[in-house]
């Protein structure tokens, strides 16, 4: 699971299109198929980021 899962990633040409894009066809969020599995993908992407942090504070500490 990428640690951006959960947010929209946009460059430079989805935002010119989206200038065009008069009827919102282009808006397409992160799904899940319930609660369960939404806070699952949330949970696991805290602790990706807080394993992350702890293994840059060792390697500045080493």
């Amino acid at each position: 699971m990428e640690l951006d899962s959960l947010f929209a990633m946009p460059s430079f040409i989805n935002g010119a299109a989206r200038v065009l894009d008069l009827g919102s066809t282009m808006n397409e969020y992160n799904y899940s198929d319930s609660t369960i599995e939404a806070d699952q993908v949330a949970l696991a992407g805290d602790w990706q980021a807080v394993g992350k942090d702890l293994w840059k504070a060792l390697e500045e500490f080493e």
